[in-house]
């Protein structure tokens, strides 16, 4: 397994100085500014009480608990007046805190809301090669990790250092304001709360880089471990896997717990300052006090100040690692949202509808650069005419039906339809046109109607005209909600044939002029197989098909084939011809038969 491929860029972490994209990331924000300004506004409120509250305990401390040139009573009712007064600013910045979450909570879920509906939409519309070059487990991280990355920013951190800035400036100007002396003191610790969040930061960084490398080489491990669970167990490697997977596992738990190490230093160390600072208050103020240079309530106040600075301080260095893993996610999610598909479309446009001719004019296609897989291809299906494709696994079939449907563009000459070159063609345009039932037929969760339908609006007559022609009605009848049988994750299973005959339907609810089938079913029963045999028949009927055969009823009914190898096309003709000739074809026919009176099963022409 691949595990990792496609992650190679997970292990950065985004600049947070990086313009450009606090300018992209604003720009989500905007619609919502008058929220914003109005959580800022609260966050004003709640940074005026906390440090209001200090004052106050100065306040009653001087005017009411050491003074006693005052009577008891004038005492015991100013306390009591500043108690309610305290009550009073604790619950308004309660109140102003609790709006403020509710505001950056809705706001952040609105954009990460957008920003989500706008990702996917985006990636729905690339081409097929970059889904190729991609790792489902790396597109759903952007969809998930990524932009809940973002939330956080939005929610948690943004306002918050904001708050935390205003706070940390505030209180220091009041404590230089109240006693620049010891003011002093506290300033002079500055140089090494600022050196050990450097040191803090820069190693926090390292190990989060590390984490997030790990827990996606975990991801990709899981996505393709448990796609692949059936390799898995017919191969007897699920000791195997297990082991790789503990491996991980403990390589992604060490790096926490490096992680943890390092906080485990920090949080200590942010407390060793914020206790010298205390001690040296105590030592320096409780002095001033004795020589009433200072009175008791300033000191109290001073202890309270400088327990509200350090608070910020222990949780600058985690919010600036959610801004560096935010920064990150976001240079991942913009750097999707720029990439453009490599086929050009022709805006949408009025169509004449085509006959269903096809020409293939020297075309060259390799997936890679220099590794082509056809080499010069050149044939012509005529309107209604039908056309089977043979040959070994590799040889190049599959690779046609891409570029005919054009997920890839060729490397040289031009595929024709009625003439035009299809790069010509509106690409939506051109696929509503082709009809393509494959091997593995994918079940929308839903209903039998809505898997035929596929969100098309038909009425009853029509729909139960398709039911019959792709040999679905008897199924149908047995069911007990007929049409509205939920089929699917959450429904009932269908086999292999009921699938490509479920298939078969809505190819017939889509009338296309070109039809592409793949139509590999082996190990069917007869009654099964010879539904399908009716519903090819129906389907096929008035258009021009591309059949990719394995099963010999299907390549009798081509009025031409082609027998393909490496790319090339080695033999063609008919059925009777080609057997005449007594190539490649009659070999393939011959090993077919021995591989039916083997085994006694319709195994197709592969």
């Amino acid at each position: 397994m691949r595990y990792g491929f496609g992650y190679f860029e997970e292990d950065h972490l985004g600049q947070v100085a990086d313009i450009g994209l606090w300018r992209r990331i604003i720009a989500y924000s905007r619609p919502h500014w008058g929220k914003v300004a109005g959580a800022i506004i609260l966050s004003m409120i709640v940074i005026g009480a906390s440090l209001a509250l200090p004052y106050m305990v100065r306040l009653g401390i001087d005017r009411f608990v050491v003074n006693t040139s005052l009577e008891s009573s004038v005492r015991i009712s100013g306390i009591g007046r500043l108690a309610a007064l305290f009550i009073g600013v604790i619950l308004a910045g309660f109140a102003a805190n609790f709006y403020q979450v509710f505001i950056l909570e809705w706001t952040g879920q609105t954009i990460m809301h957008q920003m989500r509906q706008q990702l996917f939409g985006h990636m729905l519309g690339l081409d097929l090669a970059f889904f190729n070059n991609n790792p489902s487990g790396k597109l759903v991280t952007r969809l998930t990790n990524d932009i809940q990355n973002m939330h956080e920013m939005f929610t948690s951190v943004i306002v918050t250092l904001f708050n935390d800035f205003f706070q940390l400036a505030g209180i220091m100007a009041i404590l230089f304001w109240m006693n620049w002396r010891l003011a002093l003191i506290l300033s002079l610790l500055l140089p090494l709360i600022v050196a050990s969040i450097g040191w803090f930061s820069r190693l926090a960084r390292d190990a989060f880089r590390a984490i997030r490398t790990q827990l996606a080489r975990i991801n990709a491990f899981l996505q393709e471990s448990l796609s692949g669970i059936s390799i898995i167990q017919l191969f007897l490697r699920e000791n195997d896997t297990h082991k790789k997977f503990v491996e991980l596992s403990k390589a992604y738990l060490d790096q926490n717990l490096y992680q943890i190490r390092i906080f485990g230093i920090f949080m200590p160390a942010v407390e060793v300052f914020s206790a010298l600072a205390t001690g040296c208050i105590i030592w320096y103020g409780g002095g001033e006090v004795i020589r009433k240079h200072m009175t008791l309530g300033e000191l109290v106040a001073f202890l309270s100040y400088m327990r509200l600075f350090f608070q910020p301080v222990r949780e600058l260095s985690q919010k600036y690692s959610i801004v560096q893993s935010a920064m990150a996610s976001a240079e991942r999610i913009f750097q999707l949202l720029d990439t453009r598909g490599t086929l050009p479309s022709p805006a949408e446009d009025r169509q004449p509808d085509i006959r269903g001719a096809v020409d293939f004019r020297q075309v060259r296609f390799g997936y890679e650069a220099g590794q082509p897989i056809l080499h010069d291809l050149s044939f012509t299906i005529a309107p209604g005419q039908t056309l089977a494709i043979v040959g070994a696994t590799g040889s190049g079939k599959s690779t046609i039906v891409n570029l005919l449907e054009r997920f890839y563009d060729p490397d040289g000459g031009a595929i024709l339809v009625d003439g035009r070159d299809v790069r010509s063609f509106n690409t939506r345009w051109l696929r509503q046109q082709i009809g393509l039932v494959m091997q593995d037929v994918f079940i929308v969760p839903g209903t039998i109607k809505d898997n035929i339908l596929l969100d098309r609006d038909m009425d009853d007559e029509k729909l139960q005209d398709i039911i019959e022609r792709a040999q679905l009605s008897t199924l149908i009848r047995r069911l007990p909600q007929g049409l509205a049988t939920i089929i699917g994750e959450g429904g009932m299973d269908l086999s292999a044939g009921q699938k490509q005959l479920l298939a078969f339907a809505r190819v017939l609810a889509r009338d296309p002029r070109i039809l592409i089938l793949d139509e590999a079913t082996s190990s069917v029963d007869s009654e099964t197989e010879m539904l399908i045999d009716r519903a090819i028949d129906s389907t096929l009927a008035n258009r021009t098909s591309i059949v990719i055969a394995h099963r010999l009823s299907t390549i009798k009914r081509a009025g031409h084939i082609l027998v393909m190898e490496l790319g090339r096309i080695v033999e063609e003709g008919s059925h009777d011809n080609l057997m005449a000739k007594g190539g490649i074809y009659r070999r393939l026919q011959d090993l077919q038969l021995a591989g039916q009176e083997g085994n006694g099963v319709g195994n197709g022409l592969q």
